[in-house]
């Protein structure tokens, strides 16, 4: 029984040891302050405008285009435009934006028409500034790479296969002979 605890108590300072080493925190619940400032009123009218904008107006296609930028393109402050995406999508604005970005990727990817577009193409049309970062959020939303994804949907959806098109009726060696031309 001793020898038992002593192993547990070794193995959970081990455990502790190895989270300092790496840098790993358990993640905690932090409520900021500046959530609260904002009605709900105010914070439904501002998801509705961040839509409009981020979404229907697809400004997430550009990689400059920042919390900043929206908040003054709404005339309010990154605060409150950081306090809804959290409340109301539960997110930060940069996954926020990523998650769109990388949704059009996906129909890009699964396209034929653009099926001989290189990555960083792809990255740069959905509004990524560098291939890393794509990939990175490719990564994390979907538990593989993009040209993983890629291959595994051309692989579960091949190409038809065309036929070669006949032009006509052949004609028989009878009917060449007896037709004068």
């Amino acid at each position: 029984m001793y020898f038992c605890n002593v192993k547990i108590f070794l193995c959970t300072q081990l455990f502790f040891i190895r989270m300092a080493k790496y840098n790993i925190t358990e993640k905690r619940e932090k409520e900021a302050a500046y959530r609260m400032l904002v009605n709900p009123k105010l914070m439904d009218e501002l998801k509705e405008k961040i839509l409009d904008v981020v979404l229907i107006q697809k400004r997430y296609k550009d990689k400059n285009y920042s919390a900043k930028k929206l908040a003054e393109d709404l005339g309010t402050n990154t605060r409150y435009i950081s306090a809804v995406v959290n409340v109301r999508f539960h997110m930060n604005y940069t996954s926020f934006v990523n998650k769109y970005r990388i949704d059009e990727a996906m129909d890009i990817l699964t396209d034929r028409r653009y099926q001989d577009l290189n990555m960083e193409e792809i990255s740069d049309m959905v509004g990524f500034s560098n291939r890393q970062s794509f990939y990175a959020s490719f990564f994390k939303i979907n538990g593989v790479t993009p040209r993983e994804y890629k291959i595994r949907h051309f692989a579960q959806h091949p190409a038809p296969v065309e036929k070669p098109k006949r032009r006509g009726r052949r004609k028989s060696l009878k009917e060449k002979l007896s037709t004068p031309e």
